[in-house]
């Protein structure tokens, strides 16, 4: 974007499908949708309050450049261990190498509530779903 106009790095539109010339991935799959972006922009915003398509575009690409930037990251640490699966451990070491610390604690806390249910749901929920079963007979 060094020309200031706004658009996405491999040129075209980000729902016109082309492919990016730096992979063999199609644009629209390597933003996050544009719908999710404006609704948590909006939340932000006072009820009438507005956001342009571009700022709109703008963010969906910084958000998902940083989404691979940590990626990257964390993907570097677990080939140098020889494992193939990046966990959310691996995404807070990442965030942290990166100089992301002040997000390390809040996401610490939420990585260990979303395990806790997780867990809860995956060894509990087929009990409960044989329960409502018989309940309904």
């Amino acid at each position: 974007m060094a020309d200031g106009a706004l658009g996405s790095p491999g040129g075209g539109s980000h729902e016109s499908g082309e492919q990016s010339p730096r992979s063999n991935v199609r644009e629209q799959d390597r933003y996050l949708p544009i719908a999710n972006i404006s609704r948590i922009m909006k939340k932000a915003l006072p009820a009438n309050g507005k956001v342009a398509k571009d700022a709109k575009e703008t963010v969906q690409e910084c958000v998902s450049e940083f989404i691979s930037f940590v990626t990257s990251e964390a993907s570097d640490k677990c080939q140098r261990e020889k494992r193939k699966t990046i966990n959310g451990d691996d995404l807070l070491w990442a965030m942290a190498t990166l100089g992301f610390e002040d997000y390390i604690d809040p996401l610490k806390k939420y990585l260990t509530r979303y395990r806790e249910v997780f867990f809860f749901f995956w060894h509990f929920f087929p009990y409960v779903y044989r329960c409502l079963i018989c309940m309904s007979v």
